[in-house]
């Protein structure tokens, strides 16, 4: 065993440990995160990612495995055993008109995801990727005890705070008829914990009952995704890939709790504990509809040195149920455009020459439509950024090859017209790639 395997190996133990502690806790810092299911996550890696979240139709990218669960038609292509497993850490400045900046940042397990092939035309999949993330914590002050009234000097907070999320749990097969054909699907369970707490309180009134509304939601549930590629060979090095792919309309189970309770604070500013439960309901089952989500992409690439590629998704996200109630969302759309150069992949005395450089932009209309401050109508929150960043080759052994790579995100979500915030974010995200040949016999003279 190499030391890069030995050093992967240990990185994928810390990485579940560090999952498995990590679950309940917030995941992100967006104040939009408070609405739907939170703030949704592509299944898309890191390679992914920096080329502007292109995916649909790619499959191998510069004749390297790399594991592709937003289409699953693409674990096909899959030859070599395929692990990768990787960190994610961002910062958020958040900014609203007449209020100082605030930010913030949060680190992370960004996923794991494993292929291996099953003969020479198909694959098995499997994986914990990121489905959505809740955390916000704002707070709303209004003078005159709520009035807004000017001369009373009192004010009325309201406190707002979330965190959780969920994780999709994925198991998926991919095949192809004649090369150029490529079917697949997954299978998902997706779960996690989801909490909303609002606080309303009258420090300066002495003695005054405060009251805290807490929701808490475990959910849990399976999900398919399907996905189709066709290859189209222009010559034995330059291809063009269509790609389908798509996640069925689908139902979790929810089992929630709703809490109203009272508190006071001492002569310090200290909370004391909840004097009592105004209302205490646990175990609440209902249903959550997901909708239908589609992929469209195209990508062009010649192999060992470039690759460019468009994708555009939409998601029927008014659609949603969350107890039967429609919460409000809008239906979202996607375009994502990017590409990979690699000036010469066989460079001998130029190691910077051997390295992948990505670049690309994305353009989100998300599901987020946000009631004005003012009561006025609504907003729709869009979102946009600009990705890149290079894949670097690590010397392997004979079948074993290994590839970091990095990606940074640098954009901006929402507004601040209508009294709304805008966010201004940095993502990075980090991956170790492993495909090396596992389950071989092998036959000695």
């Amino acid at each position: 065993m190499t030391n890069y395997t030995k050093l992967f190996i240990t990185f994928l133990l810390a990485a579940i440990v560090f999952q498995a502690n990590a679950q309940s806790t917030a995941t992100t810092s967006s104040p939009y995160s408070q609405y739907g299911l939170g703030q949704l996550t592509p299944m898309i890696l890191p390679q992914n990612q920096s080329m502007g979240g292109i995916s649909t139709g790619v499959n191998t990218i510069n004749r390297f495995m790399s594991i592709n669960p937003q289409n699953p038609a693409s674990y096909a292509t899959v030859s070599f055993t395929t692990i990768d497993a990787g960190l994610y850490g961002d910062k958020v400045s958040l900014s609203q008109a007449g209020q100082s900046s605030q930010k913030n940042s949060d680190f992370r397990l960004s996923h794991l995801a494993f292929a291996i092939p099953i003969g020479s035309t198909s694959a098995f999949s499997f994986g914990l990727m990121p489905y959505s993330q809740v955390g916000y914590n704002y707070t709303k002050s209004v003078k005159g005890y709520g009035t807004g009234s000017s001369l009373d000097t009192n004010v009325t907070n309201y406190i707002y705070s979330g965190e959780g999320g969920l994780t999709k749990a994925y198991l998926g097969y991919g095949f192809s008829i004649a090369r150029n054909f490529l079917f697949g699907a997954n299978i998902s369970y997706i779960f996690g914990n989801i909490k909303h707490l609002q606080q309303l309180e009258i420090p300066t009134l002495g003695n005054n009952l405060n009251t805290s509304i807490e929701q808490s939601d475990a959910i849990g549930g399976v999900s398919y995704d399907y996905g189709f590629q066709y290859i189209y060979d222009l010559s034995l090095s330059r291809h063009l890939t269509f790609g389908y792919s798509g996640s069925a309309s689908s139902q979790l189970n929810s089992k929630s709790s709703y809490i109203v309770s009272q508190y006071t604070f001492d002569a310090n500013g200290n909370r004391n504990v909840a004097l009592d439960s105004i209302i205490n309901q646990t175990n609440n089952t209902s249903k959550i509809k997901l909708p239908n989500i589609q992929h469209f992409g195209i990508s062009y690439q010649q192999d060992l040195k470039f690759l460019v590629g468009a994708d555009y998704s939409m998601g029927k996200w008014a659609d949603l149920r969350i107890d039967g109630t429609n919460p409000g969302m809008a239906n979202s759309s996607t375009f994502n455009i990017g590409g990979q150069y690699t000036p010469n992949f066989n460079a001998l005395h130029n190691w910077l020459a051997t390295l992948d450089y990505r670049l690309g932009v994305m353009l989100d209309k998300t599901y987020y439509n946000v009631p004005n401050a003012n009561g006025d109508g609504f907003t729709n929150i869009k979102s946009k950024s600009l990705n890149f960043g290079v894949g670097i080759p690590l010397k392997g052994g004979n079948t074993s090859y290994y590839k970091i790579n990095l990606a940074a995100e640098v954009g901006q979500r929402g507004t601040i017209a209508n009294g709304l915030v805008k966010e201004n974010f940095v993502n990075f995200r980090l991956g170790f790639t492993l495909n090396d040949k596992w389950f071989q016999r092998y036959k000695f003279d």
